[in-house]
């Protein structure tokens, strides 16, 4: 039941309870709970809008590999998490391997990729290197029926 619940909120959050009860095979009220009991374990992280950067005026977007200097590793973690407060910053990837983290930025244009690599990036002494990819096309995971 539960994998029948996430499925569906997974196509559509918005989904109303009734008719993902119904999907479900449950009664409304079971459903309700079961959506709550898995939000209340962490399984559900959050509900969001998924928005399109390019309709904000953030036509640019990229893909930043960060290599993080051997003697800053210990550090690594809180590294990533601040760069995730940086309203650039979509996602942020610790990753076991090279590079350490990877960083998708959108921006309203090169010269502000630009800017934003250098000074939160290459500025940073915790950082070795960083190399930066520009994404021609992102393509949404395909809609599951």
């Amino acid at each position: 039941m539960d994998l029948r619940i996430l499925r569906e909120l997974s196509t559509d959050a918005r989904i109303p309870n009734n008719l993902l009860a119904s999907r479900a095979g449950v009664a409304p009220s079971t459903c309700l709970s079961r959506v709550r009991a898995l939000q209340e374990s962490g399984v559900i992280r959050g509900f969001h809008a998924d928005l399109d950067p390019a309709k904000l005026g953030l036509r640019i977007a990229a893909m930043v590999s960060v290599v993080v200097r051997s003697d800053s590793r210990d550090s690594m973690l809180e590294s990533a998490r601040t760069l995730r407060g940086l309203p650039e910053v979509q996602d942020v990837f610790v990753l076991g391997g090279t590079p350490d983290i990877l960083v998708h930025v959108v921006t309203d244009s090169i010269e502000s990729l630009r800017d934003f690599v250098a000074k939160n990036l290459g500025a940073n002494a915790a950082f070795s290197s960083t190399q930066t990819n520009i994404v021609f096309e992102h393509l949404s995971p395909a809609k599951k029926a």
